[in-house]
């Protein structure tokens, strides 16, 4: 028997607000779904779903809020310059920020950005 990741899935406080910040990242996340208490999107043959608070409470009997490090999403970009354009694109939109842009010592460009829920995103490029 083996297993397979099927999908990610992230709880949120505001989906409009979640969504926009993904959108800003480049998904592809019809407006329609803001008011939506549940939505899943496939991008690249990934799936990532997104529920409210109340739709978490109701799958898991209570919702306590997490704290610490709870998830990271990586996402990689073409190049350096392409990674530096979207951090400035969400650094505009004003999300919060990590850890700016800098080259890490294992050979990346790299930044972190925290979604409007507090998980921290990755941005990397391989092509620094």
């Amino acid at each position: 028997m083996s297993i397979k990741l099927d999908m990610v899935g992230i709880v949120v406080k505001d989906m409009k607000r979640a969504l926009d910040f993904y959108r800003t990242l480049g998904f592809d996340i019809s407006s329609d779904w803001d008011n939506q208490a549940h939505v899943e999107v496939n991008q690249d043959g990934v799936r990532l779903a997104f529920d409210t608070v109340e739709v978490a409470t109701s799958v898991y009997g209570l919702w306590e809020e997490p704290t610490g490090h709870r998830i990271e999403l990586a996402f990689t970009c073409e190049s350096a310059k392409a990674l530096n354009d979207l951090y400035q694109r969400v650094m505009d939109q004003g999300y919060a920020s990590h850890k700016e842009p800098w080259d890490a010592f294992w050979g990346q460009r790299y930044a972190i950005l925290k979604d409007p829920d507090g998980n921290l995103i990755s941005l990397f490029s391989d092509n620094i």
